[in-house]
């Protein structure tokens, strides 16, 4: 339980800063933090909760993280769906706090896209499905070969942290023009639920992409990397 737990709240602080960023801050009238602003707010969302509660859980925070640590043979399938559930119930509540908020705002009208991943028409760059599919495959497979070589008993202990949270920022920094940047399942589905517009009707490409691509970052890392 003590490692669910710190799953829904890497989970919630995840959402709840990053995408909390891009709503509140983002376009902020003369002193909006813009794409830089929102790449460093999720890479910093899981730098600080890796140290938080990452000795607890191993700091997973997203699905597709999940999913390819065991495929990459650094997580057991049997923990699998509980880390699952608790970082949707984590990004959900997130999600449920900032709309919450937001709809306190004078003469609220709605949320508009409240950060949601889209593609075609829902893509902030109108960047067609195939697109946002490769991109999204891409940076997963990457982030995961960061997590799982930074994280490697070879490299030095009490850094991980850092290096993932800077390749987060990374990957937002290149892809929120073309998706809004998912790389994590849970996330794309918690403001999918609020967003206004079609958002919710793509959500399934944003759990299927994040997680082929976490699946090749495994077997890559697996394959070359890891040390018998």
């Amino acid at each position: 339980m003590k490692k669910l737990f710190a799953e829904f709240l890497g989970t919630f602080w995840l959402v709840f800063g990053g995408c909390g960023s891009a709503i509140f801050a983002a376009a902020f009238p003369e002193l909006g933090i813009g794409f830089m602003g929102v790449a460093l707010a999720f890479g910093l969302t899981v730098l600080t909760m890796a140290y938080a509660v990452g000795h607890i859980s191993g700091g997973h925070f997203n699905p597709a993280v999940s999913i390819g640590l065991w495929v990459g043979g650094k997580f057991e399938a049997k923990d699998l769906l509980g880390y699952i559930l608790a970082q949707v119930i984590g990004a959900i509540a997130a999600a449920s706090a900032l709309y919450l908020i937001v709809s306190g705002k004078a003469e609220f009208s709605g949320v508009d896209g409240f950060a949601a991943n889209g593609y075609g028409e829902l893509s902030p760059g109108g960047f067609s499905m195939l697109s946002a599919l490769v991109i999204e495959v891409i940076l997963t497979a990457f982030f995961l070969i960061v997590i799982l070589g930074s994280t490697n008993y070879r490299v030095p202990k009490g850094f991980a942290p850092i290096a993932i949270g800077l390749a987060l920022t990374l990957i937002h920094l290149i892809s929120i023009p073309v998706t809004n940047t998912s790389v994590n399942p849970a996330r794309s589905l918690s403001q999918a639920i609020f967003a206004d517009g079609a958002y919710l009707s793509q959500v399934w490409m944003f759990w299927v992409a994040p997680i082929v691509g976490a699946v090749i970052g495994g077997i890559i890392h697996k394959s070359f990397f890891e040390k018998e």
